[in-house]
């Protein structure tokens, strides 16, 4: 995980991440550069991208306008981004677990 980060205990550890890193562009599994380029379910198979570990190869790396976030997020973090982000998608973002504002 990136150092210095500051965790809060109550919320995990991707989310948290995800809020800090990715949710400026990617609010509540949107995307504000890109609209049909979503982390909704639909989007991401239509991408090729249908588990964590897809995920977490273009979170380390990028694709296309997105800059790879793995020397930020490290491996740990990537990896929990990535398994965050990938629940979220195949519960279709639910409210209760959205990114803070």
């Amino acid at each position: 995980m990136a150092e210095g980060v500051q965790l809060d205990a109550s919320r995990p550890a991707g989310a948290q991440l995800f809020d800090q890193h990715c949710a400026g562009c990617h609010v509540n599994g949107g995307n504000i550069i890109r609209r049909g380029k979503t982390l909704q379910l639909k989007a991401l198979e239509r991408q090729g991208l249908g588990s964590a570990e897809a995920i977490a190869a273009i979170a380390a790396n990028g694709i296309g306008q997105m800059s790879g976030y793995g020397a930020v997020l490290g491996g740990e973090g990537v990896d929990q981004v990535s398994s965050w982000v990938w629940q979220q998608a195949l519960a279709g973002w639910p409210r209760g677990v959205r990114p803070a504002s």
